[in-house]
């Protein structure tokens, strides 16, 4: 017997209701899933600073840090930071780091000289001046090595 097919099972084919549930699906689901990310990507904290009103002690205290810091000069952050820093490791590495913080914000450059030149007389005060002087390089031209040499007076 051959199946024929009448215009009733092409109806009930074509409006079927898994027919209609996709269909619907078709429309709604896009703007579910726009609406959706919209949302997800507006709820992320994308400043960095911890918005948790149960924050732990070291958030805390990193986000009054971070205040404090904010109302200073950045190049009084950059030189705070440095002379931390030197107290972990040696000069040599600390002159990098600085030489890097100049080459990545040009505006420290006018700040230089002071900087390294405070590295200095912090590492002649830590390590005794010949060793210091030892680290010195072109870093800021010669700051650091005068800063070791005025710390030795």
């Amino acid at each position: 017997m051959k199946h024929s097919t009448t215009p009733q099972t092409r109806r009930g084919h074509r409006g079927g209701p898994a027919r209609r549930i996709g269909r619907t699906l078709a429309l709604v689901l896009p703007v579910v899933l726009v609406l959706s990310g919209t949302l997800a990507v507006t709820r992320v904290n994308w400043t960095g600073s911890p918005s948790s009103s149960a924050l732990a002690a070291s958030d805390v205290s990193s986000a009054a840090l971070s205040a404090k810091t904010a109302s200073r000069a950045p190049q009084d952050v950059l030189r705070d930071r440095l002379i931390t820093e030197l107290q972990k490791k040696d000069p040599g590495v600390v002159l990098t780091h600085l030489q890097q913080a100049v080459n990545g914000h040009p505006s420290l450059a006018k700040h230089c000289n002071a900087i390294a030149r405070s590295l200095g007389q912090a590492a002649a005060r830590m390590y005794g001046v010949p060793r210091a002087q030892s680290y010195a390089r072109p870093v800021c031209d010669t700051s650091f090595a005068s800063g070791v040499l005025a710390a030795r007076g």
